[in-house]
């Protein structure tokens, strides 16, 4: 107990620990709160319990062997980290990847991205107290992680973007599950305003709560829905295109509150926006043409140009393996995750494995505005706060 000079006297304040094994705290997260009765007078977020040192171990891997570590940053949006980390090296390599292979990216981004905000919309709900949007938003989520078996093999850390394009051609019939998919989507982000747009427990829960400024938000370098939320209509696809998003129409949302309820209607405005991005991609994607670039000892060659199926293992495994050396130089490049700008650094020193790796991961960043978003609020909005924050542990301790 600590004894703080308040606007009516003297009153003793308690310090409680929330987390580091907290539901909502969604992760790992432990957060120091020094309350007075049921007000928050200080909130410290305390870091560092699920810690992976994963930057350090990509310098110890060949480039395109840290590919399967990326997926395990925001292992939320595993194709994001792909994509961030594939365009710096191929910067650093000055490698122009295929057409057919940049728009494949871009509608699986932005099914990643639809994915991220289902599961951050279904986890914040039930921290609310409404459970069954939680069980509506996973039924579609489901349906994306399918799309991501079919074409990829794996349900969540797909590896599929690799430097150069893509890991394997897509499968016969895949985009037809999308089409099924985008078709079905608008409807189902109805039923999820229906449940809780005009729910006034909800109103009540995230309306004037975890307000931040325009000014502080930009001070603290936030970005993604949290920045937007607060009026500035910033999106790296927009400002910095990468992978051909500047041949996309699609809208940024924005708004003024800044409170919880504004971060939960621009990502809902997201979700709609990257349909309508994933119906422009399909409409875009050539039947045929390459989905790697012409590098020969960096980029396998795509299968069908090998004469046997076991020398396409062993030319893939030896590039895998070995590695190739891109000459001494640096590369940074920012793509817009599901939380924010992702940035990548990637240097080389002319080896076969990075000299360093490093990534600006947005949920690190936005997660300092804690302070400012819960102070002078009650406990329960402290969970309010995290969640439309909207972090992810493995991002935040990399």
């Amino acid at each position: 107990m600590t004894t703080v000079q308040t606007a009516t006297g003297a009153a003793q304040t308690m310090v409680l620990n929330m987390g580091p094994q907290h539901p909502s705290t969604h992760g790992v997260l432990r957060v120091l709160l020094e309350l007075d009765g049921e007000t928050v007078v200080k909130a410290v977020p305390d870091l560092g319990y699920l810690h992976t040192g994963i930057e350090k171990t990509c310098e110890a891997k060949t480039y395109s062997q840290a590919i399967t570590l990326t997926d395990r940053i925001d292992y939320l949006a595993p194709l994001s980290n792909n994509l961030g980390y594939c365009l710096a090296v191929e910067k650093l390599l000055d490698l122009q990847v295929p057409k057919r292979a940049q728009y494949i990216r871009v509608l699986l981004t932005e099914m990643t991205r639809i994915a991220s905000h289902l599961v951050w919309l279904g986890t914040h709900a039930i921290d609310l107290g409404a459970m069954s949007v939680f069980l509506y938003c996973f039924r579609e989520r489901e349906e994306i992680l399918k799309i991501f078996e079919m074409v990829a093999g794996q349900r969540m850390m797909t590896s599929y973007f690799r430097i150069g394009g893509l890991a394997l051609e897509p499968p016969t019939g895949w985009l037809k599950a999308v089409e099924r998919f985008v078709n079905m989507m608008p409807g189902r982000i109805d039923e999820y305003e229906d449940l809780l747009t005009r729910n006034r427990i909800w109103l009540s829960r995230t309306q004037g709560i975890g307000c931040i400024s325009a000014e502080d938000a930009v001070a603290l370098s936030m970005t993604g829905p949290t920045l937007r939320a607060a009026g500035l209509a910033y999106d790296n696809r927009k400002l910095f295109p990468y992978s051909s998003y500047e041949e996309f129409d699609f809208a940024v949302p924005v708004r003024t509150e800044a409170d919880c309820y504004a971060r939960y209607m621009i990502r809902v405005a997201e979700m709609r926006e990257s349909v309508k991005i994933i119906r422009q991609a399909m409409a875009k994607i050539p039947a045929e043409g390459p989905i790697k670039a012409e590098a020969p000892g960096i980029v396998p060659p795509q299968r069908e140009k090998m004469k046997t199926e076991m020398e396409a293992l062993i030319y893939h495994f030896k590039i895998f393996t070995e590695g190739f050396s891109p000459a001494p130089g640096e590369a940074y490049v920012t793509i817009e995750s599901p939380r924010g700008e992702l940035g990548v650094f990637v240097a080389s020193d002319g080896s076969p494995k990075p000299l360093r790796v490093h990534f600006r991961t947005p949920s690190f960043v936005n997660l300092q505005a804690l302070p400012k978003l819960a102070e002078g609020r009650l406990i329960a909005d402290v969970v309010a706060c995290i969640g439309t924050i909207d972090i992810v542990l493995g991002e935040v301790d990399r």
